[in-house]
């Protein structure tokens, strides 16, 4: 089953997709989910206006239930065994524009209008190493300093 929710361009950021408003819809979509052994989907997220890829996470139901009801993409951490709403340290945040759930309904895709670094390294995405010449190499600097992201 492959479902999705959308932004029109009417939402403002930031907003609850339209069609997640209603209760219904949001329990629906999360019963489509096909949740692992744990309880967890994968998610990628995916900037929403040039298609680049930029980190995956996991969701567990209450971080996908609250990012349809928010707006704001929250996953599960697995280190910390808490919701983790993405930017809330760094102020790099993840606004949710559309949510697509795959054709297994076992991955989540997430369309968002990323803030800034989307990787913990200060990077704008997770992926920014390849095999260039038979080494393992970063493709990509930091955008940004992640001891100034995560100061405490």
């Amino acid at each position: 089953m492959c479902a999705t929710f959308a932004t029109s361009p009417a939402t403002p950021p930031g907003a609850p997709l339209p069609d997640a408003a209603d209760p219904a819809a949001r329990a629906a979509f999360l019963d489509a989910v096909r949740w692992d052994s744990h309880g967890l989907v994968p998610c990628i997220a995916q900037q929403h206006d040039t298609g680049e890829v930029l980190m995956m996470a996991w969701m567990n139901r209450a971080s996908l239930a609250e990012t349809l009801a928010t707006g704001r993409v929250t996953y599960w951490s697995r280190s910390r065994q808490a919701l983790w709403r993405k930017g809330e340290t760094s102020g790099q945040v993840q606004v949710l524009v559309d949510l697509r759930l795959d054709c297994d309904g076992d991955t989540l895709l997430a369309l968002v209008d990323q803030t800034g670094a989307a990787c913990h390294t200060g990077r704008r995405n997770c992926f920014f190493r390849a095999l260039r010449q038979g080494e393992l190499t970063a493709i990509a600097a930091p955008i940004a300093d992640p001891e100034e992201l995560y100061r405490k």
